[in-house]
């Protein structure tokens, strides 16, 4: 015992009885109240000790009614009703399974694979700055022909229509025929972390609707713990990271890049799409006025991406929560006309109807 602290005996203090409780108590903590009752009356020689008994057994009953009846609940109203509770214990565990289906999607949209992975003793190909390259079929990547030139100007109005002609201040596209929808992005770690924090973004700009704050909070919390949980395995599988601390340095960078995302595409969206192109480039391009080819950048990519993320973003505005859920995973992902190329951003761009 440490010096000027005495030893000071401690007695098992009884629970208070009901009739110390005061209304508000009760109303506060009702186990309070039902422990003070019970302890009295719950006793061998109480007449009512047999149905004291039975109480748990028809809580357990009521428990095992309720978890079947989660079980066959639909998703929909599970997460209607975990919306409606915010903080609830249960909303925690449904936010979770459900932002797992919707990262799952944002992170399939430009997914990688490096085959040299697996192959022992087998160089993995890299970039000029010494990344690795990967293979990939995603539109990202590569695409089909366009059969319509695409000679506009382009802007988003309050109102939501795109405004075409001269003289409108936005990103002016001069393209030939055959247009190809191939962004030429390059199939690497970075350039999938930067395509799957835009979807990410873009299901941010919807969660934000939730009716409740801590609502929005706990699924944003739970989409960027999917991604972080996504990265550190692709860092050690795909690009032998094996050191935990260069992954975990590595991971705080791409968590700073996704606040910056953020706030990068947040004032995109508010002043117009002059500004989201530019942060389009600045992510997905790094900035650099070559394309990965080499060439001179192609700013008809960086306005379909725009036209992408309007279209997306008008889109998801005018689903339930739930309905998105189910359009983008499971088997309705694969004929989900959200995420994924569509010509509708083509004709956006070219401001045809």
């Amino acid at each position: 015992m440490p010096p000027g602290i005495s030893s000071i005996p401690i007695h098992p203090i009884p629970p208070p009885s009901n009739a110390d409780l005061t209304h508000g108590q009760r109303h506060i903590n009702p186990r309070a109240s039902l422990s003070s009752t019970t302890s009295k009356s719950a006793s061998p020689s109480s007449p009512r000790c047999n149905g004291a008994a039975k109480a748990p057994l028809v809580a357990s009953a009521s428990s095992l009614r309720a978890s079947r009846l989660y079980s066959t609940e639909s998703a929909v109203s599970r997460l209607a009703r975990s919306a409606t509770a915010p903080g609830a214990s249960a909303e925690t565990y449904i936010a979770y399974g459900m932002t797992q289906k919707l990262f799952e999607a944002c992170s399939s949209q430009a997914d990688y694979k490096v085959p040299q992975a697996s192959q022992k003793g087998v160089p993995v190909p890299t970039t000029e700055s010494g990344e690795h390259l990967g293979v990939s079929e995603s539109w990202w990547y590569k695409g089909a022909p366009l059969q319509y030139p695409i000679i506009r100007y382009f802007t988003w109005n309050m109102a939501g229509y795109w405004n075409t002609g001269p003289g409108i201040s936005a990103i002016a596209i001069t393209n030939p025929l055959n247009h190809s929808t191939e962004l030429g992005l390059v199939p690497t770690f970075s350039t999938w972390s930067q395509i799957t924090f835009l979807h990410m973004y873009l299901l941010t700009v919807r969660l934000r609707a939730l009716p409740n704050r801590e609502s929005f909070q706990t699924y944003s919390r739970h989409l960027i713990d999917h991604f972080s949980h996504n990265a550190e395995h692709r860092m050690d599988v795909l690009h032998d990271l094996g050191s935990r601390g260069i992954r975990n340095k590595y991971l705080k960078d791409l968590f700073i890049q996704w606040r910056g995302i953020i706030a990068a595409y947040d004032e995109g969206l508010i002043k117009g799409d002059a500004v989201l192109g530019a942060a389009v480039w600045r992510n997905l391009w790094k900035a650099s006025a070559t394309g990965p080819d080499g060439g001179e950048i192609d700013w008809s990519k960086v306005a379909w991406v725009v036209a992408y993320m309007r279209r997306v973003t008008a889109q998801l505005a005018r689903m339930d929560e739930a309905d998105i859920v189910f359009e983008l995973s499971g088997a309705a992902a694969k004929d989900s006309k959200i995420f994924g190329f569509s010509p509708l951003d083509g004709k956006l761009v070219d401001g045809s109807k």
